[in-house]
């Protein structure tokens, strides 16, 4: 049996060898791995949907509190300053129901296992 000296067979085994041609518009090819699949990029209304279905007070709250200020200008702009008054008192209560929301939604989301 003959020896050859590792770095002479590596050698003979580099020259014979297919060269590797990287792409880089692809990511490299690696031989038992498979790659997940890149999720796909969500937009403002996909993603407004689905925080919408994940917490709906939120937008709930949101909506009561720019209709209360809402409501609460244009009855100040008429001069029913007790009326402007309540609607001010409301838009407190929605702004803290609106806060109450995102808390309790973000504590959900942190107790929520991850999948």
């Amino acid at each position: 049996m003959a020896t050859t000296p590792v770095g002479q067979d590596q050698a003979s085994q580099a020259s014979t060898a297919v060269p590797v041609v990287f792409d880089i518009n692809k990511p490299p090819t690696i031989e038992g791995f498979t790659p997940l699949p890149r999720p796909r990029e969500e937009g403002f209304k996909d993603k407004f949907i689905r925080k919408t279905k994940e917490n709906p007070f939120v937008p709930l709250g949101c909506l009561g509190t720019a209709g209360a200020l809402t409501y609460g200008l244009i009855a100040f702009k008429h001069g029913k300053t007790r009326q402007s008054q309540m609607l001010m008192r409301a838009r407190i209560l929605a702004q803290g129901f609106t806060v109450v929301a995102i808390v309790v939604g973000v504590m959900a989301t942190a107790l929520k296992p991850k999948q």
